[in-house]
């Protein structure tokens, strides 16, 4: 157990990991780096899938696909929300909304045809992208914006492909 968790497991609220006005986080620990590619798996292996597949069985590929993306960009919304519950200041009414955005945008994208909805997981994942490149660096997050770049570009790019067959 780390000096800064309760025996709970819990962080205390004191804690340097967690107190407001702390430096600058810096690139994301390796654990956080192997989770982070780790969830890529799900989109290159059904993205790739999709072409290898016989086309009977397209159709689910294509919606495991669209639904993982889903998920994927309703927790991206979802950070934002807890950036501005960690900080001191009152929170960002347009940031609140954002968090909430790519939620219902994912949604959206469940309910039309999946070539449809890829195609708007796709540009959901990357208006994530542009809004992160813009709020990091006010929450002193922005040394993640590399590995969120890379993992944008292969998760869309699985989307995009998936849509393509």
């Amino acid at each position: 157990m780390q000096e800064d968790e309760r025996c709970d497991g819990t962080a205390d609220a004191t804690s340097s990991r967690f107190r407001l006005g702390a430096a600058p986080a810096s690139a994301p620990p390796p654990w956080a780096q192997g989770l982070g590619y780790a969830g890529l798996l799900p989109f290159v292996l059904l993205g790739a899938g999709s072409w290898l597949v016989d086309p009977a069985h397209r159709p689910v590929l294509l919606q495991a696909l669209l639904g993982y993306g889903a998920v994927i960009a309703s927790f991206l919304g979802a950070i934002h929300w807890g950036l501005l519950m960690r900080d001191a200041s009152p929170p960002s009414p347009a940031l609140l909304c954002w968090g909430v955005l790519p939620s219902l945008l994912a949604w959206v994208a469940l309910l039309i045809s999946p070539v449809a909805g890829l195609v708007l997981v796709a540009a959901v994942l990357w208006a994530c992208f542009a809004v992160d490149r813009v709020v990091y660096p006010r929450f002193q997050v922005q040394a993640w914006l590399p590995m969120r770049l890379r993992l944008t570009c292969v998760a869309s790019a699985s989307c995009l492909a998936a849509a393509l067959v």
